[in-house]
């Protein structure tokens, strides 16, 4: 007969093999079903896509061209291949957030190609296959961010070399001879028949480099000073790097004349910097920079000034008369009340009366043809990206990858507000694009390596030890 040591020796021995023959099927079958979810959310997203750009036809010419359904085709074997890519280097990745920024890209690209139909421009130089190709480029430097990158930890070895990159990026538009103006603003580079907006990427940068700044700074920026109001505020002493981005933020406004770019740097900063500190102080200095120099750039500079007029007066005669002036806000606020609820449909409504409807205002133009139910389903699914990027960051456990993960999912939910609230006349237009949505390809590229960098992350902290994450 056994005696009781052994019994227990033999149970505690059976409770280990027990342990470790299920704690690898458990670990196994997350990877598989994370994976098999974004695989059936992503052939939702590529059949929505391909009924858009079928929809766009019937309602704009009566028939169906196939041409731009294969090209679309194509697109989607990218998107599956970097699923597949992500069931190998990423196994844990959020399965949100490919399948939502293809149906936004999708979706934004069948509202381009509705508008070149209008114009009798949708053929292989048209603006609708342009988007198809900086999409594809888009995809393919994300999936290269996927593989090269496997921790993201390696990002903060170079901090200070993103930031210097970053500055290079803004400085660039400013050269003679490659930067070029557009639209009154000088945002641009141009070489040969190509053109880019380097400021799309320097925000990347800037996140990358403000999350490794503050993970090096925040206890001396955690620092208080004196009470005020019941709120202790900074030091003096540490005011010096607020004031330096807040500086950095108006030379973009004042030199580049670029409101929404300007906006998103001094926001994404101070975001990140309330992260890393928890100090509300922060927040109110913040705030009373962004107003006082939103009051001084009004009275000083005329085109800043002009926003605000067409902003608070849109329907004045002087201002919508006006050359540059209001003429395009009310416009779109047309189009949007002409949509209503379901919209005219896509292919039958008129976007294109609104000036610049496929990127700055394309949010005007699917506004009329989807109609508010149709903007509350994109809103929505901006709303998804955005929690989902947050609550990776709030996942992790190392402070480089919480303050990353944070500032690149504020930045596009940044973004979203400055673009959409000046379109619906809640702030001043500013001129930004709207992610994934808008032509552009510097926007497109920039925003797919933003999802790239939120899957590596969210692969990061699903593999950390004891830490769940549904």
């Amino acid at each position: 007969m056994p005696s009781n040591s052994s019994v227990a020796e033999s149970r505690s021995t059976a409770r280990a093999t027990s342990k470790a023959a299920t704690g690898p099927v458990k670990r196994l079958r997350l990877p598989a079903k994370l994976r098999n979810l974004e695989l059936f959310l992503l052939l939702i997203a590529c059949a929505i896509n391909a009924a858009a750009v079928v929809l766009v036809q019937l309602g704009a010419i009566g028939h169906v061209d196939l041409t731009l359904v294969y090209l679309g085709a194509g697109l989607s074997a990218l998107v599956i291949g970097m699923h597949i890519a992500l069931r190998f280097v990423a196994p844990q990745a959020d399965p949100f957030l490919l399948p939502i920024a293809t149906v936004l890209t999708g979706i934004g690209i069948a509202e381009i190609y509705r508008i070149d139909i209008h114009y009798g421009d949708a053929g292989w130089d048209s603006a609708g296959v342009k988007q198809i190709a900086w999409t594809a480029i888009a995809i393919v430097c994300a999936l290269a961010v996927i593989i090269v990158i496997r921790n993201h930890r390696v990002l903060q070895r170079y901090t200070y070399i993103f930031g210097f990159a970053a500055l290079i990026l803004l400085l660039l538009p400013m050269l003679p001879g490659i930067g070029k103006e557009i639209y009154g603003a000088r945002v641009w580079i141009g070489i040969g028949p190509f053109s880019f907006q380097p400021g799309e990427i320097a925000k990347l940068c800037l996140a990358i480099f403000f999350a490794g700044y503050l993970v090096q700074a925040r206890d001396s920026l955690s620092m208080v000073g004196k009470k005020i109001l019941g709120i202790r505020f900074p030091r003096a002493r540490d005011l010096g790097p607020i004031l330096i981005v807040w500086l950095m933020s108006m030379a973009v406004i004042v030199f580049q004349r670029d409101l929404g770019t300007g906006l998103l740097i001094f926001g994404l900063f101070l975001v990140m910097l309330y992260v890393a500190t928890a100090r509300i102080s922060w927040v109110i200095l913040g705030v009373l920079l962004i107003v006082g120099g939103a009051i001084v750039a009004s009275q000083v500079l005329v085109y800043v000034h002009d926003r605000f007029e067409n902003w608070l007066n849109p329907f004045a005669q002087k201002v919508y008369d006006a050359d540059g002036g209001s003429f395009q806000l009310v416009q779109g606020l047309f189009g949007l009340a002409h949509g209503g609820l379901i919209g005219t449909g896509l292919g039958q409504g008129q976007p294109w009366v609104t000036p610049v409807s496929q990127s700055d205002y394309i949010i005007a133009s699917l506004g009329e043809e989807l109609g508010l139910a149709g903007l509350f389903a994109i809103f929505a699914l901006y709303l998804v990206f955005v929690a989902r990027g947050l609550r990776i960051g709030f996942a992790g456990q190392d402070d480089f990858g919480k303050l990353l993960a944070v500032g690149l999912a504020f930045t596009v939910g940044l973004q979203c507000f400055i673009v959409i609230g000046g379109v619906t006349r809640v702030i001043p237009l500013t001129g930004l694009t709207t992610p994934f949505l808008a032509a552009g390809g510097s926007s497109l590229v920039a925003n797919w390596i933003i999802v790239a960098l939120l899957l590596r992350l969210s692969d990061t902290v699903r593999n950390q030890p004891r830490l769940v994450v549904s």
